[in-house]
């Protein structure tokens, strides 16, 4: 037991990977056993990762469950893991929608299964390496090493346009991650210059040096950094990839998309982008508002796009845009409530976008076709359908005890706090929201039913139930009760602060008007004692 403990995070790590070596040695025309083993990992993966929540400290300023190993010794490049709270939430957000569109794809799959189920758990073990990894050249593996499985299940597994979309997927990525290459070796050689230093990718000793640099250093350092995670989250004007790659996908690799992997950009914006903003204030001031101006456009463009489309899962994938935008106004508001809504936002946006895929998915496979002229009045035929589509629905246009609500009013008031303005075009994007994911449902679900071959189409079956219920009661749980989740993103965003603007806590105290005497009001003379 102490041994797992001391290595909690490899065995989360390489779980999946161990799945994936099992699968090369069962024969391609096996498909229920591939279907099996693929299962067997993804809820594997999810059971190994639990214990990190039991035995978090909770309140904790360091990265908990730190593993080190030597790895490549001659360029300073080691193994090494570490979480903090934020991490904890995007690797717990991870495991669980891996196990769940592995879960969806039982009777979604027909061919080339067993490559299929590999591809899916190694894009696990990349998504989890790049959220626990704590050196700088591991973390540019991990990442890289995702790129790879998606592109294949696009490429391989999507619909008719799944070539175009993968390679414009790839391409667009790997644009990005180059100039983050150039960015990593920039930081480590700079760092290295300083007397006395020993060249290292570690990650939280090159942020230190880093503080050190010339403002003229850390403004290219920023944007190249930013250049990558905007187009992974995607902030506009970078997101023109993402729509295609959505819809192309088969569901299980749209559910991971949107879950997972944009939250890789706004991680990084949170991890590295943010402790390279220039010291002097008015530079830096220049540089946020133009990202902020960015997250807005975002917001409200990807909305009112999405009242445009025809293609549900186009629809969902534009929303995107619209709700990551909501996550970077928060990151870059750099004030408290606006950091710890982001990051429960980009686990809201994982729960609700992820279930809404599903949702879509789980109609393609019924009726092969996912344009919403085809549908309508669906709640008749399929009641319990329609039922978990509203909450999901409501709980991604940030409806009051659905978790959509909880992140999107603290991402207000962090933004309130610094200008009126970005909160009010903020709102915009929420009204625009109801908007659209109010509309699509309205379409697809009441009124007749407008095709003959709808009326028969069958309710939920248990599979299908076992999928959607545990994001139904997470979206209530963090709706209703959050404290528990901010509880673990704190101390990790005060210390981002605390880094980034020191000054913050200082303002806000002497802003607090002071304390007045309290002033008992005296009795009516009628009730006074003679």
């Amino acid at each position: 037991m102490g041994l797992f403990h001391d290595h909690l995070l490899s065995v989360v790590l390489f779980t999946p990977l161990v799945g994936a070596l099992l699968l090369l040695f069962i024969p391609r025309d096996a498909p229920m056993l591939h279907r099996a083993v693929g299962n067997l990992f993804g809820v594997l993966g999810f059971l190994v990762s639990v214990p990190l929540v039991i035995h978090f400290p909770v309140g904790s300023n360091d990265y908990a469950f730190r593993e080190t190993a030597n790895w490549i010794p001659s360029i300073g490049a080691k193994y090494a893991l570490g979480i903090d709270g934020i991490s904890l939430l995007l690797v717990m957000l991870t495991t669980l929608l891996g196990m769940i569109a592995i879960t969806s794809s039982w009777t979604a799959i027909h061919t080339r299964t067993k490559e299929y189920y590999i591809l899916l758990l190694l894009l696990q073990t990349g998504m989890l390496g790049v959220f626990m990894s704590l050196d700088f050249f591991l973390f540019y593996v991990f990442w890289e090493v995702m790129l790879v499985p998606m592109y294949f299940l696009i490429g391989v597994w999507g619909s008719e346009r799944r070539l175009y979309a993968a390679i414009k997927f790839f391409l667009y990525t790997l644009a990005g991650s180059v100039i983050m290459l150039l960015g990593i070796l920039a930081l480590y050689f700079n760092a290295a210059k300083a007397p006395g230093s020993v060249p290292t990718f570690d990650v939280p000793a090159l942020l230190a040096a880093a503080q050190h640099f010339p403002d003229s250093l850390k403004v290219w350092l920023f944007w190249g950094y930013f250049f990558a995670f905007a187009i992974k989250v995607p902030m506009f004007p970078f997101h023109t990839w993402l729509p295609d790659a959505h819809t192309e996908a088969p569901t299980a690799g749209s559910v991971i998309l949107a879950g997972v992997l944009l939250k890789m950009g706004t991680y990084g914006f949170l991890r590295f982008s943010l402790p390279l903003l220039p010291a002097d204030a008015h530079l830096r001031a220049k540089i946020i508002h133009i990202l902020i101006v960015l997250s807005l456009i975002g917001i409200i463009y990807g909305a009112i796009v999405c009242l445009m489309q025809k293609d549900m899962k186009r629809l969902i994938a534009y929303s995107s845009v619209s709700h990551l935008g909501f996550c970077t106004l928060g990151i870059f508001a750099l004030t408290p409530q606006g950091l710890s809504g982001s990051v429960l936002q980009q686990i809201n946006h994982g729960i609700s976008t992820g279930a809404l895929f599903l949702l879509v998915g789980m109609l393609y496979e019924r009726r092969h076709t996912r344009l919403i002229s085809e549908f309508g009045g669906l709640a008749t035929p399929m009641p319990n359908f329609a039922a978990i589509y509203l909450i999901i629905t409501l709980s991604s246009l940030g409806m009051p005890i659905l978790n959509g609500f909880i992140g999107e009013f603290t991402i207000l008031q962090g933004a309130f706090v610094v200008n009126k303005a970005w909160a009010a075009w903020g709102t915009l994007g929420i009204v625009l929201g109801a908007a659209y994911l109010l509309w699509l449902y309205q379409r697809v679900m009441f009124g007749n039913v407008t095709h003959d071959v709808n009326k028969t189409l069958p309710d939920l079956n248990l599979r299908e139930y076992a999928v959607l219920l545990p994001l139904v009661a997470l979206a209530f749980w963090i709706g209703i009760y959050p404290k528990p989740f901010f509880a673990y993103i704190d101390k990790p965003v005060e210390k981002i602060v605390q880094q980034v603007n020191p000054n913050f806590y200082e303002q806000a105290n002497r802003a607090l008007p002071p304390a007045a005497p309290v002033v008992l009001p005296s009795a009516p003379a009628s009730l006074e004692v003679k």
